[in-house]
């Protein structure tokens, strides 16, 4: 009989376009899918509470979708580590080879190194494939041989090379997987919380590879053609939210890609021509973060600009940090943001930058603080994308946004939602005020307030920090750190 082969499933749970699928098909060998979860492998970032709710729903979905084409999927929990549990597979199984796509978490990367030498030294066969990017991060150098770290010519290399092939469907069947392998029940090894936090993100949501398809075609229906102009405003529907669908790789980037090309006929024009050229772009972004990634691996715990490690930070303030992170700072813009990112696991992108800016600058707390908070309570937590995201916004990042940047929270509120649908969903207490007042109650009048039901620190918080003299306090912060470096 055949040996089988263990196909270790990781953030790829996808059947279409799954490398490491596809070639053990091509075998015509027996496959084992297996998933083992080890969340202690995963170094200094270990999954947060909202993405092991999706993860949980995403193994469900997998299992039922498997289990449909005649296979299963094993569920080991990890006890002593993952190369103990494969190790221990292959003994169940008489398996001889290990096929998986490949993850680039610097922690990943090093585990996967070990376990890939320890394996080929017991005899065995083993293989990696690329289904999470278009290119390998370090296939991507500049003229001079090094990484790149402005977006623009890294974006503009890429495609000057990129044609990625068609993605492959979902198989019709897969190979029966014996009886005699047994796996543990997701929900033991991944139970959900006695408090049902998640109630609301679960609404929002539909965690798996068909849901990530219905978001993507729901786009293509809904916004796709508008995306260019209504990508930065938060009171519509104006973008894909794939995001936490790719990190989990229930869809790849090269799904996307030929989506769009079918979808937008471009006369053979180059891709930055496409008319969908500004949401490919995103896609391009998310390669970014990763090549970023793989290249400075220390990233997500210090600055890639090694200067800002002596930049003036506030002294920790708990109180500050804690009304930021419930959405209670009294600038209504911020408190939008961060309710609806507690309430669905997601925010806006530009109500991120929004967020972020008044942590960094308005605040000056550290950024890491923020990347903490996003990674527990965001479906989308990716540690490239997180990593980025935190720097650009602190200005200590590649292609960062000047520290001198500070996103005023009113303006960006008056110019991205101007009729306020945004923060009237999400701070409910403030939506009598006037479209001029909702994003500065502070500016009201007693009546204006009193006609519109508020009490400034009673019914809605009093602003946490002087808008004004918070943006002087962090310019000056800048100009001390450059003239520390001077």
């Amino acid at each position: 009989m055949t040996a089988p082969i263990l196909l270790w499933l990781r953030q790829d749970l996808r059947l279409a376009d799954n490398p490491a699928l596809a070639a053990a098909l091509a075998s015509g060998r027996p496959i084992i899918p297996v998933f083992i979860h080890a969340p202690d492998e995963e170094g200094d970032w270990r999954p947060g509470g909202a993405s092991l709710w999706w993860l949980n729903r995403s193994l469900h979905t997998l299992s039922a979708d498997l289990e449909r084409r005649g296979s299963r999927l094993i569920l080991r929990a990890s006890i002593r580590s993952s190369i103990h549990t494969l190790r221990t597979l292959l003994a169940e199984t008489g398996a001889t080879t290990v096929y998986w796509n490949r993850r680039y978490e610097p922690a990943a990367i090093e585990r996967d190194k070990v376990i890939k030498q320890a394996l080929r030294d017991d005899g065995l066969e083993v293989h990696s494939f690329n289904a999470a990017l278009l290119s390998e991060p370090w296939e991507i150098r500049n003229r001079a041989g090094a990484p790149f770290q402005v977006f623009t010519p890294y974006w503009r290399h890429v495609l000057s090379s990129l044609d990625p092939p068609a993605p492959t469907p979902i198989p019709k069947r897969l190979p029966a997987v014996a009886s005699t392998v047994l796996s543990e029940p997701i929900d033991a090894v991944l139970p959900l919380p006695r408090i049902a936090w998640y109630t609301q993100i679960a609404a929002s949501w539909q965690p798996g590879e068909a849901g990530a398809a219905r978001k993507l075609a729901d786009f293509f229906d809904r916004a796709i053609g508008g995306y260019a102009r209504q990508r930065d405003i938060p009171g519509v529907r104006g973008t894909s939210m794939l995001s936490p669908h790719l990190h989990f790789g229930e869809i790849s980037p090269r799904q996307i890609w030929h989506a769009v090309a079918a979808h937008a006929p471009h006369g053979g024009l180059a891709p930055t021509e496409w008319r969908a050229s500004k949401f490919l772009a995103e896609i391009g972004w998310r390669e970014f973060a990763h090549h970023l990634l793989y290249h400075f691996p220390y990233t997500p715990l210090e600055p890639l600009r090694r200067e800002y490690q002596g930049f003036p930070w506030a002294a920790d303030n708990a109180a500050q940090l804690g009304a930021w992170q419930r959405g209670h700072t009294g600038i209504p813009m911020v408190d939008a943001g961060m309710r609806e990112l507690w309430a669905t696991g997601w925010m806006h992108n530009r109500v991120r930058m929004v967020v972020a800016s008044f942590l960094v600058k308005n605040l000056r707390l550290p950024w890491q603080h923020g990347a903490r908070w996003f990674w527990d309570t965001l479906v989308d937590a990716d540690l490239a994308n997180n990593t980025q995201g935190w720097q650009w916004s602190a200005g200590c990042g590649a292609d960062a946004a000047p520290y001198f940047r500070v996103f005023n929270p009113v303006s960006q509120g008056r110019k991205f939602d101007p009729q306020g649908e945004y923060v009237r969903r999400w701070v409910p207490e403030i939506a009598r005020l006037p479209d001029d007042l909702l994003h500065a109650p502070w500016e009201a009048s007693t009546e204006q307030l009193h006609q519109a039901g508020i009490e400034i620190g009673q019914t809605y918080p009093a602003p946490i920090v002087d808008l004004k003299g918070s943006r002087e306090a962090a310019l000056a912060a800048f100009t001390q750190l450059r003239s520390s470096l001077a």
